[in-house]
């Protein structure tokens, strides 16, 4: 599985992190599009604080601030997330762009919030990303009296999940977050942390959010060291390269470093020998939540031991070939004008096992959806190369839950070539 990045836009005047300093439309604007330069697969917007002590914001006032970010963001083909505990900003966000709904309280703060999340998902494909909290974080920690922090938070989660499907969520659109700082001592989010797995097992993707937080400043001074925002972010690259692989993504301010620190967790990982990689006792476990504990992390997504021609970890693969699109790109004005055919195929690698054993459509990819949104992405705005387009469809593909890697072959078989031909075609492999 390959971690995403989800980079942090505090639109708001009072953020405990960057001061306040993209209150200002377009400074969060110019933020957001850094941030994708960066390598943020996501900016996760948010207009409403949820440190300890904030001022509650209207809707009205969190809309203003938060909307013209993610249009401006999403017009731009930037992934855009909407941070908020209230179900009017969440559909407002989506119906501007926002593929995803982050709810710190997973929807236990506005009763209308799940209904909202079962809108997102039917009319958007929103995700709906649950955290879980026993109320705006209180420092004094008077809420944190956990007998067994990590089995509760487990079973908070999937309660919440379960109602979340109860309400007309998908369940592929769910992921999970442990709310890390919310109500949590320091110690009891490092226990979360150390225990990723137990929540993983429940079968969702799951999102940690550990940056710049307090628990992250209570490990630097309890080892005699500094604990600024620097220091801080380099501390929240290292939970990231430690969380590699087995999160979904990681929600950071330092979007560079967190970046960097995947990129060597993936060359660590990828070049260790098969022999280190498990036992063949291990090899044969079913993987949790799409990840097999025996699958190393490479820059590319790749195993050292597999061919070239391998779409990730796993032998399972779903196969849509033939797939025919009529759009504008070209190089020359009259396939811009004129148009023609791209043939598109596209093959994901996603464990089908858990499907299979439970004949259970949320567990696969539908191909169904899968084909509409390659086509989606093939008629957009017009590029010059058909390796733009390949990309493109490569990054729709790898946006489907449980999908760890995407091999996509785009047919452009009537391009303006003078000689005698049968088709040309650029292929791409994606982590």
């Amino acid at each position: 599985m390959n971690t995403l990045v989800m980079g942090v836009l505090n639109v708001t005047p009072d953020s405990f992190s960057d001061g306040g300093q993209f209150a200002a439309t377009e400074a969060a604007i110019a933020r957001g599009r850094a941030l994708a330069a960066q390598g943020a697969s996501i900016v996760d917007v948010g207009g409403e604080s949820t440190r300890p002590g904030a001022t509650p914001v209207p809707v009205e006032e969190e809309q203003r601030r938060v909307l013209p970010v993610i249009r401006a963001l999403t017009a731009e083909g930037i992934e855009t997330s909407i941070d908020t505990i209230h179900a009017q900003t969440a559909l407002a966000a989506v119906a501007a762009g926002a593929r995803s709904i982050n709810d710190v309280s997973g929807g236990l703060h506005d009763p209308a919030m799940l209904d909202a999340a079962a809108r997102a998902a039917a009319e958007h494909g929103a995700r709906f990303i649950i955290g879980h909290w026993r109320g705006i974080p209180d420092p004094a920690h008077q809420r944190s009296d956990y007998a067994d922090v990590i089995a509760e938070v487990r079973d908070a989660l999937a309660d919440r999940a379960r109602a979340a499907i109860a309400a007309g969520v998908d369940s592929s659109l769910i992921v999970l977050d442990p709310g890390l700082g919310f109500d949590k001592t320091g110690q009891q989010c490092w226990a979360l942390l150390a225990h990723l797995d137990t929540l993983i097992e429940l079968g969702y993707p799951v999102l940690v959010g550990a940056s710049r937080k307090r628990m992250i400043a209570e490990a630097l001074v309890g080892a005699g060291l500094e604990a600024d925002l620097s220091a801080r972010d380099l501390a929240t690259s290292v939970v990231t390269a430690l969380a590699a692989g087995s999160a979904w993504g990681v929600r950071v301010h330092d979007v560079v470093g967190s970046v960097q620190a995947l990129a060597v967790a993936g060359a660590w990982q990828g070049a260790r020998p098969a022999e280190d990689m498990g036992s063949a006792e291990d090899m044969a476990d079913p993987p949790r939540n799409g990840i097999s504990t025996a699958d190393p992390i490479t820059p590319g997504g790749a195993s050292s031991a597999r061919g070239a021609d391998q779409v990730g970890g796993s032998a399972d693969r779903i196969v849509l070939t033939g797939l025919e699109v009529f759009a504008h790109h070209g190089v020359f004005d009259f396939e811009r004008q004129n148009g023609q055919r791209f043939i598109i195929d596209a093959e994901v690698a996603v464990d089908l096992r858990a499907a299979a054993s439970g004949d259970a459509l949320e567990r696969t990819v539908h191909y169904g959806e899968l084909a509409e949104a390659i086509v989606a992405a093939v008629e957009r705005d017009p590029v010059d190369l058909i390796e733009t387009v390949a990309e493109r469809v490569a990054d729709v593909a790898l946006r489907f839950a449980g999908v760890r890697s995407a091999k996509v072959t785009v047919h452009k078989p009537d391009a303006p070539i003078a000689a005698t031909f049968a088709d040309v075609a650029v292929a791409v492999v994606r982590p």
